[in-house]
């Protein structure tokens, strides 16, 4: 069987940086007013992008850099350092369930089990509709009311495997006609 391989013109081919909406760049001068130096915007411009395009992208991340002239690698360690900065599409809403020791203690396992087979995902994964990404936290700071999740800006306390269906209703997160 032949096999047929594309050849690129550069040994190690690179996205291309996409263009700064108007909005972003507004806002991102805005932050420039805010802090000493271009380096110490990278974070909010990183959430700036996110907020606008629902996840950093490449393509975004190329833009930025060049924008603030900081090494994309720099970007790059911000962006894998800080869990809530998306470096691949998410749903629509993102759950962040957390799975600290209190919530633990309190049961978070049993209600992630829940989720999970409510909603037809592990952790990293989207629903098929694109309506919910799960991600799992270290801590939402809700300890005395665990197990706690985040449910875009909303925050669920006192879950327990009987409330996961009320608090998340299903569209059609399955795939199913």
């Amino acid at each position: 069987m032949q096999q047929h391989v594309i050849a690129s013109s550069s040994p190690n081919p690179r996205p291309r940086a996409r263009d700064l909406s108007a909005e972003e760049i507004a806002e991102i001068e805005h932050e420039l007013t805010l802090y000493p130096t271009k380096q110490a915007v990278g974070l909010e411009a990183l959430k700036i992008v996110q907020r606008h395009q629902g996840w950093v992208s490449d393509e975004s991340m190329l833009a930025i850099a060049d924008y603030l002239s900081v090494p994309v690698s720099e970007l790059e360690g911000v962006a894998t350092f800080f869990n809530l900065i998306y470096r691949r599409p998410v749903g629509e809403k993102v759950i962040l369930f957390c799975d600290s020791v209190s919530c633990w203690i309190m049961g978070c396992d049993k209600v992630k089990a829940q989720l999970s087979a409510h909603l037809g995902i592990d952790y990293g994964e989207t629903t098929a509709d694109g309506e919910y990404t799960l991600i799992p936290v270290p801590c939402l700071g809700d300890c005395d009311k665990a197990p706690v999740m985040m449910v875009g800006e909303a925050m669920h306390r006192h879950l327990c495997v009987d409330t996961i269906a009320s608090v998340l209703p299903l569209k059609n997160v399955r795939g199913d006609k």
